[in-house]
């Protein structure tokens, strides 16, 4: 991958100057004042990313995987129930985890690009006796946008945990966390976030913690354990520094920087920037007359694209588009890995990266023998940009 290749796959993304020059700044002591003065801001400024005023933020040296992990491992105890709603390859790896910790997993399945019905979640849930739920907000193997709102409020009135997996969506698709009731947001930095790979993060609600500590045993990950990490935020927060284990430093000073642009930013209003920027995508995708994996738009994840391969056009199509200057992603759910691609569209994706984007798959296509009217996705996802500029 060359320096002007375009970054176009659902994570890492594309990071903004700034962040990327906190990222390569001078390393800092983690103890210095002025390292934990932006620990605790960072920390602080989460919890108005995930309009999570009430939550405990957790930020962690790790991957989307070990928040998963933190979850699981505070809330669940050996023989308790869980319920996976489950859409995609998350989800399964979701199902993984808790059966590690012991859990006694139930999934609500549906086929690959659909999302299991929300009544047939309460059907489960009423009958079920379990301890948490989770939800995948975005599957990024199949680009499926869960009804994270319903189900959260779904498991809240049958007194379940609710575990939302964000890696895919958190600053990126409407989340409200305290409105809706969540108990668990969870997430990594690479995406919508706006932060190189390395941190894992959590905001945890209080009805989260309080079942953190009626726990009959103990955690049984040291490193992913609340009692270890909680009282090292708390410090950061309070402007003292504390030590459990080396934090990240330059990812943290990089997190604080994202964070300050997003909600500079607002987060309504980038929410909406990423609906209109998937919007104009799906024009593209319409006039090149390619199929989403997602059933319908109504669950499409408005954070990438997942699109079945045209006829007569193979895996290799990906090489292609590379070849024009952009780097997109293949299949990843098992069941269907050859048969489609996938185009992240979420954090610093502007217009031009767009146009840049439909221009590239075009060109490959047309490379691969697919012949579609030149230029016309090009101009459908113009238009569109336009529409929503006025």
């Amino acid at each position: 991958m060359s320096e002007r290749d375009l970054l176009m796959i659902p994570g890492p993304v594309e990071f903004h100057p700034e962040v990327m020059r906190a990222l390569g700044a001078k390393t800092a002591s983690h103890v210095s004042p002025e390292f934990i003065s932006v620990f605790g801001r960072a920390l602080g400024r989460l919890r108005e990313v995930c309009l999570a005023p009430s939550a405990q933020p957790f930020v962690v040296a790790g991957s989307g995987t070990l928040a998963m992990e933190m979850a699981v491992a505070n809330l669940v105890e050996p023989g308790e129930r869980a319920l996976v709603v489950n859409t995609g390859y998350f989800s399964d790896r979701m199902a993984t985890v808790l059966e590690r910790y012991g859990a006694e997993v139930v999934q609500a399945r549906c086929a690959p690009g659909e999302v299991p019905d929300t009544e047939q979640v309460e059907r489960l849930l009423a009958d079920g006796r379990f301890k948490v739920m989770t939800v995948t907000h975005v599957d990024t193997s199949t680009g499926v946008r869960a009804p994270a709102e319903a189900l959260v409020r779904v498991a809240g009135r049958h007194g379940v945990l609710s575990v939302v997996d964000g890696v895919c969506a958190t600053a990126g698709e409407v989340f409200h966390q305290d409105a809706w009731g969540a108990d668990v947001y969870l997430t990594a930095s690479q995406k919508a976030l706006g932060v190189p790979p390395g941190l894992a993060l959590l905001t945890v609600s209080a009805r989260a913690m309080a079942a953190w500590r009626a726990r009959r045993t103990p955690v049984r990950s040291l490193y992913a354990d609340f009692g270890e990490w909680l009282p090292i935020h708390e410090a950061y927060e309070a402007g003292r520094a504390a030590y459990f284990a080396t934090p990240p430093v330059n990812l943290v000073y990089a997190l604080d920087v994202s964070l300050g642009h997003l909600l500079r930013e607002g987060m309504e209003a980038r929410f909406e920037r990423h609906r209109r920027t998937a919007n104009a995508f799906r024009a593209a995708w319409r006039a090149l007359g390619l199929r989403m994996l997602p059933v319908s738009e109504s669950v499409a994840a408005h954070t990438l694209s997942a699109l079945y391969y045209p006829e007569g056009v193979d895996a290799s199509f990906v090489g292609r588009v590379r070849e024009q200057g952009v780097v997109l992603a293949g299949g990843l759910h098992p069941e269907l890995k050859t048969r489609y691609f996938r185009v992240g569209h979420m954090n610093e994706v502007s217009p031009s990266d767009v146009l840049a984007t439909v221009g590239a798959v075009e060109r490959a296509l047309a490379g691969a023998g697919y012949r579609r009217e030149p230029g016309a996705a090009v101009a459908a996802a113009q238009a569109h940009l336009l529409e929503g500029a006025r």
